[in-house]
């Protein structure tokens, strides 16, 4: 015999809410397989849970299309950033640069190392360090780092900055959208498993078995055959 299994994505889910709700709305309410007040159950929650995976859907591409975007500024920031910081150890090593005064960008004199720039968040701290180090150290008369000047690193520093909180933005709205359709799934799966007990209720004496199978395909139940069990049934008619 073959065996049933619950929708295990959204739009399998929706695909069998709306199967028995097509039933009710185009075949004769009188002779459902369902009750009427599991139709309008099922009716009332298919609107809303269509809603809650279209809006997720919405947020994620959203999210994605302007990930896209927002690697290219990071990319571009960290770029600026760490060349910006390599200069100025060099202006440092040439004597150009008192090495103390790099304690205005918050990096240790005598270490000459590019601080580890690969996370976004050390990114946002230590644009932010060396653009207030630069205008620290010229407002006590230094000299201005030119390629790159502190105003392109500042551009793009900027530029990242504004894309950063656009992503964060988005992620906290992609992932609120997502813990709702999460909380819904439940319900769906609860009412869709009603849904399927009271037709295969109603069709159990119905024969010949295949008859019984294609009339509750018809209201969205899902069969599979394990390995050679659909030519079993098909010989039994």
């Amino acid at each position: 015999m073959p065996y049933r299994r619950l929708p295990n994505t959204d739009q399998a889910r929706i695909r069998a809410l709306r199967a028995v709700v097509n039933k009710a709305d185009y075949g004769d309410v009188y002779h459902l397989a369902v009750s009427l007040g599991t139709v309008t159950k099922a009716r009332n929650f298919l609107v809303r849970f269509n809603a809650a995976q279209t809006y997720y859907a919405g947020c994620f591409e959203r999210q994605s299309q302007a990930g896209r975007k927002h690697q290219a500024h990071v990319r571009m920031a960290r770029l600026f950033v760490s060349h910006f910081i390599q200069v100025l150890n060099l202006a440092v090593i040439r004597s150009e640069i008192r090495p103390a005064y790099k304690t205005y960008y918050n990096l240790v004199p005598d270490d000459m190392n590019v601080p580890d720039l690969s996370s976004e968040s050390a990114l946002v701290q230590w644009g932010k360090n060396i653009i207030e180090g630069e205008k620290k150290r010229l407002s006590h008369g230094g000299v201005p780092i030119y390629n790159p000047t502190i105003a392109k690193v500042k551009t793009h520093y900027d530029i990242f900055r504004e894309s950063y909180d656009q992503q964060k933005n988005l992620q906290s709205l992609t992932a609120r959208s997502l813990e709702e359709l999460s909380s819904m799934r439940a319900v769906a799966d609860e009412l869709i498993l009603d849904i399927w007990n009271q037709v295969e209720k109603t069709f159990e004496e119905t024969t010949p078995n295949q008859r019984r199978l294609d009339l509750c395909r018809s209201y969205g139940v899902i069969y599979y055959y394990r390995k050679g069990e659909q030519r079993e049934e098909d010989t039994k008619g």
